[in-house]
């Protein structure tokens, strides 16, 4: 589960000193918060992390991918590519900014394929956005080279694997934007909340401007004040949550580094199951281990040893069966019901191409996902736990 296993004094600590000042809004009241500022302080410390120049806080892993888009200038009648497997947040901030999501295969780290890019891309291809899933990155290089050889640009999910990284550099710092979620099931978690980063300027500026009301945040003038350049809307993340995320962040190597010691052992006693696989990784020293996710030559047999695991009492994951995380599962989406009467933007005059959310579109996804089974690696795992993962694998040998 990540960072709620592990609240204690520092977070209540550092809430504490928000609550003291009594000043829960992020910006402004300057005398009476006493030189506290946690989402400040939180921002600074995420960019220095993964060693990029910004980070915007703001209130969900949701709304960051919504302004980063919208930073990014993607407008009505744009697509932009995105793997068909992900959370359906991906999707939603996509038809959120006006734009179409064009389903993309996954190769074998379960990620995006960076040879579908080409296959997807049309003349209204606008960006693609590769999504870190399970904790592990995609193959990030290549992908960036692609999107710039087709002059693409690049957004970063990296919603499941922050702390993760490729080649010695964090996940999330190779797109020209990324964004990152900090609800309760996350790495490190502020109840909701996100970021979104960049190295740029003025993909950062126009971000920051957007997620409160156009205000341009020159603090040598009062934020009602200055003067404005875009219209935005309210996503402006709180300082409770700056607090929360400061704390965690602070044991983001620390829940990584346990996690991947529960990893390690859970994937030797899997090791000697006949017949299994485990999922590819470009880097897999840059793993968060977040999961594991393992697979058998066909959907049977992963169905089998799912089931029977599940009798012994360890659940895992068949994400092709997953109501939240695998596109062709969305029949809202399939059915273009977006929130409004028009089917926006699917039906809109602005778009000019032809989207289709067809299974045959991804065959590598369909293989890969049904018979690929993934279990969450929790911060704390006591040794009766691992002990009853390790008689449930012996028990369910036979069935495969």
């Amino acid at each position: 589960m990540g960072g709620n296993e592990i609240f204690g004094n520092e977070e209540i600590q550092e809430c504490m000193e928000v609550l003291q000042t009594g000043i829960l809004m992020r910006y402004n009241f300057d005398k009476e918060r006493k030189g506290i500022f946690k989402v400040r302080t939180f921002e600074e410390e995420f960019a220095r992390f993964h060693g990029v120049k910004h980070a915007l806080g703001v209130t969900s892993g949701s709304t960051a991918l919504k302004i980063a888009l919208t930073a990014m200038d993607i407008c009505p009648g744009d697509e932009i590519i995105v793997p068909a497997f992900t959370f359906i947040a991906t999707y939603e901030a996509v038809i959120e900014a006006g734009a179409i999501p064009v389903m993309a295969d996954i190769d074998e780290s379960l990620n995006l394929d960076p040879k579908d890019i080409v296959t997807k891309m049309t003349p209204y291809t606008k960006a693609v956005i590769p999504v870190h899933m399970c904790g592990a990155g995609a193959n990030i290089e290549q992908i960036v080279a692609t999107a710039k050889n087709l002059q693409l640009l690049v957004l970063e999910d990296n919603a499941q694997a922050l702390g993760g990284s490729y080649k010695g550099q964090k996940l999330g710092s190779f797109g020209a934007m990324a964004t990152f979620s900090f609800d309760y099931y996350k790495t490190i978690t502020t109840g909701e909340g996100g970021m979104v980063i960049t190295n740029s300027k003025n993909l950062y500026e126009r971000a920051d401007w957007y997620h409160d009301h156009g205000h341009d945040h020159d603090h040598t003038v009062s934020r009602a004040m200055e003067g404005r350049t875009i219209l935005g809307f309210n996503y402006r993340m709180n300082e409770l949550q700056g607090a929360l995320g400061l704390a965690q962040l602070r044991k983001l190597e620390y829940i990584i580094g346990e996690q991947r010691k529960n990893k390690a052992r859970v994937k030797e006693m899997l090791a000697s199951v006949k017949g299994i696989g485990f999922r590819k990784h470009f880097d897999e020293s840059g793993d968060t281990a977040t999961f594991l996710a393992f697979n058998f030559e066909g959907a049977a047999k992963a169905m089998a040893f799912q089931k029977a695991l599940g009798e012994n009492g360890v659940d895992v994951v068949c994400f092709k069966n997953n109501k939240w995380h695998y596109c062709p599962n969305w029949e809202h989406l399939l059915a273009w019901s977006t929130a409004n009467s028009r089917k926006f933007p699917f039906a809109s005059n602005d778009y000019r191409g032809k989207v289709e959310y067809s299974i045959r579109n991804i065959p590598q996804a369909e293989d890969l996902l049904g018979r690929t089974l993934v279990m969450g690696i929790p911060v704390k795992m006591s040794a009766e736990r691992l002990q009853q993962i390790e008689k449930a694998i012996d028990r369910a040998k036979s069935v495969v």
